[in-house]
Formats: structure tokens, sequence, C-alpha cells
């Protein structure tokens, strides 16, 4: 969770205080919003952190595509495997 007090920052202070932040970052976990001009501009986040959200991006993806396996059965959008490579034995002249 962000602690507004200091997990965001003008971009700026993290420039002029760059390994203070850093080390708050260790210590706490929690990444870094970074703004300019008042606005959310840049989140600075450990590399664990960063691994974990594309881990979990991986694993979302795997569960769509499921589902849209799942939803192409449904929908009768589907042939059996023996029919496809039938066909491509066929059009590409393959041996059995």
């Amino acid at each position: 969770m962000i602690n507004l007090k200091d997990d965001i920052q003008p971009l700026t202070a993290f420039r002029n205080n760059s390994v203070k932040m850093m080390t708050q970052l260790r210590r706490t976990g929690r990444p870094i919003v970074l703004t300019v001009n008042g606005k959310s501009t840049a989140i600075v986040q450990s590399t664990a952190a960063y691994q974990r959200l594309l881990d979990i991006a991986a694993r979302a993806d795997e569960r769509e595509g499921v589902r849209q396996g799942d939803e192409d059965v449904a929908a009768g959008r589907t042939r059996p495997a023996g029919e496809v490579f039938n066909q491509l034995r066929k059009k590409y002249a393959l041996p059995r």
C-alpha cells in the first residue's frame, strides 16, 4: 500500500535524494511515485516487485487463453485434432 506522505515525491526530490529514497524503497518494499508539476509521471520500484508484476501478468494471460479456448469449444469453433492433422498431411503431401 502506498503511503501518500512518503511514497509520492517530486522528481526533483528524487534527483536530489536518490540514495535516501532507494534506501527507503529497499526498507519498505513500497514503490515511489514520482511527480512533475503535481502529476504522477513515473514509478520507481524494486526489481523483485517488478518481476512479481511480470509473473502475475503472465499467469493472467494464461488464464485468458484458457478462457478463450473454453469459449471457442462452447461456441463450436473447434475441430478434432485428427481432422486437422489429416487436412495438413493432405495439403502438404506429408506421410502418415
